[in-house]
């Protein structure tokens, strides 16, 4: 008689299945009965349930057994924590010597229930990882900005090429240059004629009318000063 899975660890509010395989060398026309046992650390063996092979599958609120012999099935429903423990079956077999013979034991553990999260708790979230509609909401943003830029670029672009001028905020007006004023001036001077004192003419010879030549030299154009054109009103 055998009895698997050897160990078995679920969290409360489930459901363990056991089986246990029987083995008879003899004719299977031999009358039995199969129970089922649990056992803790602190306690002995106690019969939890039995099953026979005529007898019809039992109906209990915490176990449900299925007969397939030779293969035998208990389940147990609805774990708690204190359903940890050691489990077995034990064969027994009517005849003119009764035989009793019981399987390795099975392992229980059940551990306690997964919190339930409220409808109003929020998951928590992983460092480093924003939530899904933190990046949509960035991801627009981005979209506005670039569709922004182009429309100011493409305005931009037909302006210049109209020929219009670009507006450029803060930018400083160039200053015009003043116009150039040309001043035409008129300076004076003094026409001296230099004789030879040396030379005498004689009373007779000299002419009624006489003529003279002189070079006249003009120097360079000078910027007209206030002292100048006072001195030359004067």
């Amino acid at each position: 008689v055998t009895t698997f899975p050897a160990v078995l660890t679920l969290p409360a509010g489930g459901s363990a299945t056991f089986f246990c395989n029987i083995s008879m060398e003899n004719d299977f026309g031999l009358e039995y009965s199969l129970n089922w046992y649990k056992e803790t650390n602190d306690s002995q063996g106690q019969k939890i349930a039995e099953i026979s092979r005529n007898s019809p599958q039992p109906k209990m609120e915490k176990y449900l057994l299925t007969n397939h012999a030779p293969s035998f099935k208990i389940e147990i429903l609805n774990l708690h924590q204190n359903d940890s423990g050691f489990y077995y079956c034990g064969l027994i077999a009517f005849s003119e010597s009764d035989k009793v013979m019981e399987s390795n034991r099975s392992h229980l553990v059940v551990t306690a229930a997964p919190e339930k999260m409220n409808a109003t708790d929020e998951p928590e979230l992983e460092e480093g990882n924003p939530p899904d509609h933190v990046k949509a909401v960035f991801l627009g943003i981005l979209l506005l900005t670039g569709v922004v830029v182009l429309l100011i670029f493409g305005y931009l672009t037909v302006t210049y090429r109209r020929g219009g001028t670009i507006p450029c905020g803060g930018c400083a007006e160039p200053r015009e240059k003043p116009p150039v004023v040309s001043v035409s001036t008129v300076d004076y001077g003094v026409l001296e004629f230099q004789r030879d004192q040396n030379a005498q003419v004689l009373p007779e010879t000299r002419l009624a009318d006489q003529t003279e030549y002189a070079t006249i030299i003009f120097p360079e154009e000078k910027p007209v000063t206030p002292e100048r054109g006072k001195k030359h009103q004067d």
